[in-house]
């Protein structure tokens, strides 16, 4: 092969035709994002991705609580002890990361004099909306019409539950999470909206049990499929592929029930298992992946770089031209079809690699491999 490698995928599809692989961008490229500018400044003494270590010397044992969190920890800091004036829990991964945090104003928190933050929940559009029953609500009735407003940053998801929209916003809870992990901080999870119908050392509302969201598959699942996402796309520090490998395999133990999500954690074991050298581990994985899923341009393009890598040019050059085919626009399967072609098909490689720069053109990201294209294009012309 040349010495531009084949790319497998680490995560989901970046944009319209590119998929990222996980020697490129870190992480996967959010799409533009709304407005996050905020005057409430609620993570003021820690950042998400700080170590417990770190801190524990900020809060000492007299001011916080602690109870495990799967197979993490939360740390919990109640109102007389916070300088945020709400109730504040702080999720730590089991390597000791904060991965998110969420804020509980079970009296709710009046945002008159947050001008800033009061403009950008005017530009956001709800994700959901519902009646939540909140007996201790300062000078409200009980039942509020309340939204889940969201917004963030490239890594990092905001959320804000918010009644008296847009007259008079009251915020009733704030999360904060690096990306992986955002399904499992949405204020909208029933554990998260109890916290407010039934706050520490006061009377909750009505239990409604139909109200906010509940997991139909295994936390711990859940849990560890975030730590890998976080591990192998570096969230918090470098990739750690140890790590990762750890996690998709329990992710995988603890028994997803659906098929979707147990194929796509096999897959990722896969991606981790061929970043770590182990290419018959990857093509195993890769391919219980397909089992459960036939036919994923990505599963397929990755399991043709595993093949490739194992000396099988000819079974990698068959799934990169399924996965084109599935997905015509797939620029990263291209540039890998156009790598194998060259030797065998000249022609057919020139034609990929300016059919994969058309696809990328004005992607920053993928600069280096444009100029590697540019360069094989111009040699295999001569």
């Amino acid at each position: 092969m040349n010495s531009f490698p084949l790319r497998p995928l680490a995560g989901l599809v970046a944009s319209v035709g590119l998929v990222m692989g996980c020697s490129g961008s870190p992480a996967p490229i959010k799409p533009p994002l709304p407005p996050s500018k905020t005057d409430l400044i609620l993570l003021a003494s820690t950042a998400l991705c700080e170590r417990k270590v770190d801190f524990a010397r900020k809060y000492p044992a007299t001011v916080h609580s602690t109870k495990n969190w799967g197979s993490g920890h939360e740390l919990m800091i109640p109102l007389e002890n916070s300088a945020s004036h709400a109730e504040e829990s702080y999720f730590f991964d089991q390597e000791g990361v904060l991965v998110g945090a969420l804020f509980t104003f079970p009296t709710g928190l009046d945002l008159k004099p947050y001008p800033v933050l009061r403009r950008t929940l005017s530009q956001l559009k709800p994700s959901v909306e519902f009646y939540l029953n909140v007996a201790q609500l300062e000078t409200r009735t009980s039942m509020e019409s309340s939204a889940l407003l969201e917004t963030g940053d490239e890594k990092t998801t905001t959320q804000y539950l918010v009644t008296g929209l847009p007259e008079h916003p009251v915020l009733l809870q704030a999360s904060f999470t690096i990306d992986p992990y955002v399904r499992l901080f949405s204020p909208y999870r029933r554990e998260f909206l109890d916290r407010l119908r039934n706050p520490t050392g006061g009377e909750g509302g009505q239990k409604m049990e139909s109200q906010g969201t509940e997991d139909k598959e295994p936390f711990s699942s859940l849990q560890q499929f975030a730590r890998g996402q976080a591990a192998q796309l570096a969230y918090c520090g470098d990739k750690n592929y140890d790590v990762a490998a750890d996690a998709y395999q329990k992710a995988i133990a603890s028994g997803f029930t659906n098929k979707v999500w147990l194929a796509e954690a096999r897959h990722k074991l896969g991606v981790t298992w061929q970043a770590k050298g182990q290419f018959e581990k990857a093509k195993s994985e890769l391919l219980q992946s397909l089992a459960l899923r036939p036919n994923i341009p990505e599963v397929l393009n990755n399991l043709g770089t595993v093949q490739v890598q194992l000396g099988d040019k000819a079974a990698g050059l068959s799934l990169f031209e399924k996965a084109v085919t599935l997905r015509p626009n797939y620029a990263l399967a291209r540039f890998n079809l156009a790598e194998v072609y060259e030797t065998t098909n000249p022609k057919r490689a020139i034609s990929e690699y300016e059919t994969y720069l058309a696809l990328v053109e004005g992607i920053t990201e993928e600069e280096s491999r444009v100029a590697y294209a540019k360069d094989r294009v111009k040699a295999l012309k001569q």
